[in-house]
């Protein structure tokens, strides 16, 4: 049965977007993926969307979701260190990744954010895939 994760941060705009985009991508058989945020926005930023099609993940279609519009429970919670504060929300483990929020700056800033996600989400998937989570 797959695990699943939900990524969390204010605007479900940038940061969650690229998490959920890779968890999709490499943790496909393992892991059910979702993203939030605490706050609606009117869109994911396009220099996301951008970084992560340099490396042959669409995201045009991503769009931001709430909280209310992922399950009421989840088996892994991730915050990305943008100092949200989620309502209790059910999970069996939550870690915050701390990741700073590239909006606005440079698109150099967006990659880096892209490819420190990648390696996140490379080694929560190891540790799903070895029973650690």
């Amino acid at each position: 049965m797959k695990k699943t994760v939900a990524f969390v941060c204010i605007h479900n705009s940038c940061r969650s977007q690229m998490a959920e985009a890779w968890a999709k991508h490499l943790g496909k058989d393992i892991l059910e993926v979702y993203s939030a945020g605490t706050e609606s926005y009117h869109e994911v930023k396009p220099g996301a969307v951008e970084v992560m099609k340099e490396v042959g993940i669409d995201m045009s279609d991503h769009y931001p979701k709430l909280l209310s519009d992922i399950p009421e429970e989840v088996d892994i919670l991730i915050t990305m260190g943008c100092g949200v504060v989620c309502p209790y929300w059910p999970n069996q483990h939550q870690e915050d990744w701390g990741l700073e929020d590239p909006s606005g700056g440079p698109i150099e800033g967006f990659r880096t954010t892209r490819d420190l996600i990648k390696e996140k989400v490379e080694d929560l998937v190891q540790r799903v895939a070895a029973g650690e989570l």
